[in-house]
Formats: C-alpha cells, sequence, structure tokens
C-alpha cells in the first residue's frame, strides 16, 4: 500500500512540473507584447585581428561604426545613415575574371571590395 501512495505522489509531483513548464513554454512564446526591435542591417564587416572587427550597422536612420572584440562592443561613430547608394566599381563587366574570391564575393553582394575602406574614411571624415 505505501508503495502506490509513494508511486501516486511521484506522478502527481511530475505531472505537476510537466504542468508548469508547458505553461511557462507558452507564456514565453506568446511574448510580453513588447513592440518588435527596427530592423538591423550590417552594411560592413572588416576583420582587424584574430579576435577583433571593426563593423558598420544601421538601424532606425542611423549609422554606427562598432569595434567588436571578444570582450565587449564598443560604439566608434555614430552619424546619419545615408540614403541607398550605389557603390562606384560594384559590377564587374561581364567576361572579366574577378581578381580573387573577395572581389567575386564582393559582386555577388552588390559592392566593390573596397567599398569597407572607402565607407570607413567617408565616417571618419577623410575622404579617400
Amino acid at each position: 500500500m505505501d508503495s502506490l501512495i509513494l508511486g501516486l505522489r511521484v506522478l502527481v509531483s511530475l505531472g505537476a512540473v510537466l504542468g508548469l513548464m508547458w505553461l511557462l513554454q507558452r507564456r514565453l512564446r506568446r511574448g510580453t507584447g513588447a513592440p518588435k526591435a527596427k530592423a538591423l542591417a550590417v552594411v560592413a564587416r572588416q576583420s582587424v585581428g584574430p579576435k577583433a572587427a571593426v563593423v558598420l550597422v544601421d538601424t532606425d536612420g542611423q549609422r554606427f561604426l562598432l569595434g567588436v572584440t571578444e570582450h565587449g562592443i564598443n560604439v566608434l561613430h555614430t552619424s546619419e545613415a545615408p540614403a541607398a547608394q550605389l557603390v562606384p566599381g560594384a559590377v564587374i563587366a561581364q567576361g572579366a575574371a574577378p581578381l580573387s574570391r573577395r572581389a567575386a564575393r564582393a559582386a555577388q553582394n552588390g559592392v566593390s571590395a573596397t567599398a569597407f575602406g572607402r565607407e570607413l574614411l567617408r565616417q571618419l571624415g577623410r575622404q579617400p
């Protein structure tokens, strides 16, 4: 008789824990009703070391130049995001062979291989 009561207590406890997990999962999936975050677009990324990079990010009409390391992220520069613009030299002529895999990848993405460098200089106030 004692083992039957012990078995029932274990089943009831397991049911309570599973029910609580199910309720929490439903509540978390539904969300808190907070407004959704604005779109975030990574314009360019350049590695400057084994564990460090400089990233150019647009969000909500602002452009941020971020320094990213394994220990943290620092805002290096902030400005207004420019209107959509075409990057000169973004299109490789048909039949022309790209100089490197990086240039080929950049051409597929619609930017030149040096677009990051030009944008970085522009954001820092130095024209190329």
